[in-house]
């Protein structure tokens, strides 16, 4: 491993010194409400509004998953799929036929009652009325029959290995026809929770909902309060502002609360992959040596220790270890400068100018700052554009690909899938891979892993885009908190499994 140059080192120390210094005048810290019935919870990325279904981006489902929504079925800390609204399910010995039992007694926060209708309204619902990329993967749906109040059955057109562990993730989500007119404002679900209020840019605040199905949650209230700046986010849990740190956002703070016996530091895995995308509509980037040259100029590992104190994991493409098919792909393409600066000259460019668009993000606006000076020592000029997320950047680089290169965190589950769709905004088009990805959704366990960890290799070789590292999962609380989770295999923060002592 090559030694990091001390203009890097001073990158990072300059990072944590505007870091400190913007905290010293950013964030909420008013007192965290004394009630043991109430938790209060700090993040950093806020909510653009309520309705998943048209909005791109986790943060919503982050709030609202599992807590104000639920599904059929679900995912437990092992990432195995358990039951959710549905009791149990059966699936037909060819593998496109569902039958769900419902739970008896559920019923939504406006009343009514949850039946195997909702299930049919919910299902065939995305695929007419939702706007987000993930729709798709209900292309497969061909019909839901109501056998009964409590008896849902689901017909696919093919058998479908993914489709019931995207059940567990937002288009499983089950809604009422009588809750869905309001959805970017007054979501209705059967979760342990209903919205009570929010203020715009400082928090969002959640209730138990009385007549809930399941056991009640130990935390009455919960107050999700959302800090731009992690020094103010620190700073917030420090002075009884909050009484958890969702996800550290400036893991060279870790410290101060190891040493300090009022908190505990959890620190697991995620699915979310930092991705430095590069937009492959676009010349030179669609040139695969281009690619693998930007690729080949970023020492990830150095990365890693500069931008986030360390914490992560490196990955090589779009797998987690997590994932059944996940192999060690990071030395596909190395850190190697020379490499880069010679298929540069292959590809016959130079004085290369990239605008990489970021959302103001900490872990987003640490990295960026790090890929620059990586990418200035080949000869390729980056000009760093900070917008607000989630508004500009999902309506600019997400949604319109205005973009060269981009830094973002992939938190769904075996988002691998996307490279298949051309029309997601990196714009990878490689046939060879939508092929492969249909064969694994088709065949069996062994045909699936099979051509799965071809995908995964394929778009490594291709550089399709370049992986920085696997987000860790680093959750800070006081003591009195319990139940929180030890790596996070969802969208969700389970508010619900929240305990106290």
């Amino acid at each position: 491993m090559r030694r990091s140059s001390s203009r890097l080192r001073g990158v990072a120390s300059l990072l944590v010194l505007s870091l400190v210094f913007a905290g010293c005048t950013a964030g909420n810290l008013a007192t965290a409400p004394a009630d043991p019935n109430t938790v209060s919870i700090g993040f950093t990325a806020e909510p653009q509004n309520f309705d998943f279904t048209r909005t791109d981006g986790s943060a919503i489902s982050q709030v609202l998953l599992g807590n104000v929504y639920e599904g059929l079925v679900k995912r437990d800390d092992g990432g195995r799929i358990v039951p959710g609204l549905a009791e149990k399910w059966e699936i037909s010995p060819e593998g496109t036929v569902y039958d769900f039992w419902l739970r008896p007694n559920v019923r939504f926060a406006n009343g009514a009652p949850f039946t195997a209708e909702d299930v049919k309204f919910s299902l065939e619902r995305v695929r007419t009325d939702w706007a987000v990329s993930l729709k798709s993967t209900m292309d497969v749906l061909k019909q839901v029959d109501v056998v009964s109040p409590l008896h849902a059955r689901v017909v696919l057109q093919r058998p479908s290995n993914g489709w019931l562990f995207a059940m567990t993730g937002r288009v499983g989500a089950m809604f009422s026809p009588t809750g869905v007119n309001e959805l970017g404002t007054r979501p209705v679900g059967t979760g342990p929770y209903e919205v009570l209020s929010r203020t715009r840019g400082d928090s969002i605040v959640l209730r138990a909902r009385d007549g809930y199905w399941g056991k009640r949650p130990a935390y009455t209230t919960v107050q999700l309060k959302y800090y731009r700046d992690p020094t103010a986010l620190n700073n917030a849990l420090l002075s009884n502002g909050i009484d958890v740190i969702s996800t550290v956002a400036a893991p060279d703070s870790i410290p101060q609360f190891t040493q300090d016996r009022r908190f505990r530091v959890i620190e697991g895995t995620t699915n979310g992959e930092v991705v430095l995308s590069f937009n492959n509509r676009r010349a030179p980037l669609n040139d695969v040596r281009v690619r693998r040259a930007l690729t080949h100029a970023i020492d990830r590992a150095a990365l890693l220790r500069l931008a986030w104190g360390g914490k992560g994991t490196l990955i090589g493409s779009m797998v987690p270890p997590t994932d059944p098919w996940y192999e060690d792909l990071t030395g596909v393409t190395p850190y190697d400068p020379d490499r880069a600066r010679a298929l540069l000259s292959e590809a016959g460019v130079s004085g290369l100018d990239l605008r990489l668009r970021i959302p103001n993000l900490p872990y987003a606006v640490s990295a960026a700052q790090v890929v620059k000076s990586y990418l200035d020592k080949v000869g390729v000029t980056v000009r760093i554009e900070p917008v607000d997320f989630p508004s500009v950047w999902l309506k600019q680089v997400f949604t319109e690909h205005d973009f060269d290169l981009s830094i973002v965190q992939h938190v769904e589950a075996r988002d691998i899938a996307s490279f298949g769709n051309p029309k997601y905004y990196w714009g990878y088009d490689n046939p060879a891979v939508g092929q492969l990805l249909t064969v694994a959704d088709k065949g069996d366990a062994a045909a699936q892993d099979r051509a799965m960890r071809q995908v995964a290799r394929t778009i490594a070789e291709d550089a399709a885009a370049c992986w920085l590292f696997l987000f860790p999962m680093l959750i800070v609380a006081r003591t009195k908190v319990t139940g929180l989770p030890l790596n996070e295999v969802g969208e969700s923060f389970d508010l619900a499994r929240l305990g106290r002592q």
